[in-house]
């Protein structure tokens, strides 16, 4: 028999004083976790070799205990120590859903994670950057996640605006801010001054093809990147009419960064513009690009981009994305163009009635227009694409 786990012998610091090195939330853990969900009748791994069910209890009891030392360990006075917690916690938070017990203590993990981003360097700030998203993904939206970002949203607002903090800190706080915003508030007033702290660095990016003084602004992309692709996501929940705003803000300056020489940053600007000609399609249905034609041209010149210099799996990435990007902006008119549909036909509800045909007909309709949909897709599909990096 086992012999049962001595919990006291499990010190956070040793005789000496020293900070002793501190045992990560591994994929085992979790995976010991999922397996308490299982049924033993249907998993025979749920069994132990001799025979006993595993105690769930006892389980969920011995994981909350060894999280409980990780919220402990992020106020250590090693900077060490405090890092290799937050990355535990956050392996833990995105391995199993923790509600009850984040609950009870999600003034002490609020507490300690403002403590690390304000007071801890470059890898301890990205590390509690992350477990503050996922604090929220586990709180979901409420009075509790609005209290959370209350008090972590004027402390990562000041990190991505800082000159002097490092990069890689302003980028994971930049991501953290959108999808904490998106995730808790309800307050209109918070939303727009989120994007506007987000806007504020992602629009230098605009600025930087027309610098004249040779200076190169490439390693602040990461950010930029970052900071554009958090304010595309809070743009999605915007009233209608602040989303005409910054339509017309933004629309006619985007283009610009589909030259970037960074992959990502022209991954970026091109989804966004495909929300954006979503988004102006919604609210105007006349809706009129004057540089349509350009547009349209550059981004069928990266949808199949053969450049010799580009790495193989960048030119496949791009040409991938693009296509979608390039059938997204072309979408209100281009179908209508090729089967020659002519302007959209309005029907009352009298006249959809006299239309309506039997279920059978139904289906063999469906059934040859999704055979000749997929044959048409086929065509343009590049079987190569790597897709591997979503799993």
């Amino acid at each position: 028999m086992p012999k049962p786990k001595k919990r006291g012998s499990n010190h956070q610091r040793g005789a000496s004083g020293q900070p002793r090195s501190v045992q990560p939330f591994s994929d085992e853990d979790a995976s010991i976790e999922t397996m308490s969900h299982c049924s033993g009748f249907s998993d025979p791994a749920s069994f132990t070799e001799d025979g006993p069910e595993i105690d769930e209890e006892a389980t969920q009891e011995d994981l909350e205990y060894k999280l409980k030392g990780f919220i402990d360990l992020t106020l250590d006075k090693s900077a060490k120590t405090r890092q290799a917690a937050l990355e535990s916690l956050k392996n833990a938070f995105s391995s199993k859903i923790l509600y009850e017990f984040i609950m009870e203590r999600r003034m002490t993990l609020t507490d300690s994670i403002e403590r690390c981003i304000k007071k801890g360097k470059s890898d301890e700030q990205c590390a509690a950057a992350g477990l503050a998203c996922l604090l929220c993904v586990q709180m979901g939206s409420g009075i509790e996640s609005e209290e959370i970002f209350k008090t972590l949203g004027p402390v990562l607002k000041k990190i991505v605006c800082d000159g002097t903090a490092s990069i890689q800190a302003r980028q994971a706080c930049a991501t953290c801010l959108g999808i904490c915003c998106f995730i808790v508030t309800d307050d209109i007033t918070e939303l727009y001054s989120t994007m506007e702290c987000l806007e504020n660095i992602f629009t230098k990016a605009y600025q930087r093809d027309r610098d004249t003084n040779g200076v190169s602004s490439t390693h602040n992309t990461v950010l930029h990147i970052s900071a554009l692709l958090a304010w595309t996501l809070l743009l999605t929940i915007c009233p209608m009419n602040e989303v005409k705003k910054k339509i017309e803000m933004h629309l006619h300056k985007l283009p610009s960064l589909l030259s970037c020489d960074d992959l990502n940053m022209r991954i970026a600007a091109g989804e966004t513009l495909a929300l954006l000609f979503e988004l102006a399609r919604e609210t105007d249905a006349d809706f009129f690009y004057e540089d349509m034609e350009l547009l349209t041209e550059k981004l069928r010149a990266l949808a199949t981009d053969g450049n010799k210099h580009r790495a193989k799996v960048d030119k496949r990435k791009q040409r991938s994305v693009f296509r979608d990007v390039l059938r997204a902006v072309e979408s209100n008119d281009f179908l209508r163009n090729v089967f020659e549909l002519g302007p959209p036909v309005m029907l009352d509800a009298a006249t959809l009635k006299t239309m309506k045909i039997s279920r059978f007909e139904r289906h063999l309709y469906n059934s040859a227009a999704f055979k000749a949909r997929t044959k048409a897709r086929s065509k343009c599909r590049d079987k190569r694409a790597d897709v591997g990096e979503f799993f």
